[in-house]
């Protein structure tokens, strides 16, 4: 397990019924429900990263001082002509 510090905090959860349900569906396979809770945390943690970078991706792409710039990098770099 990667770990970026030597402590770990508790968190609790109230479940209603629909996570509950997903709970057990997730833990079918043998994984606890902690393990579950944490991976599905770190899943809607990576989308919303994913989700942003789209959207930082169809900002600079909107903006034309964005995109010349961005040209005039890879120009230097000589990765466009």
């Amino acid at each position: 397990m990667l770990c970026y510090n030597d402590f770990m905090s508790t968190l609790n959860v109230r479940t209603d019924e629909a996570m509950e349900k997903a709970l057990q569906a997730l833990t079918e396979d043998g994984q606890s429900r902690t393990e579950a809770v944490r991976g599905a945390l770190l899943h809607a943690y990576r989308e919303r990263l994913i989700r942003q970078a789209k959207a930082d991706a169809e900002r600079v792409e909107a903006d034309p001082n964005d995109r010349a710039e961005m040209l005039a990098i890879q120009r230097y770099m000589g990765v466009s002509e």
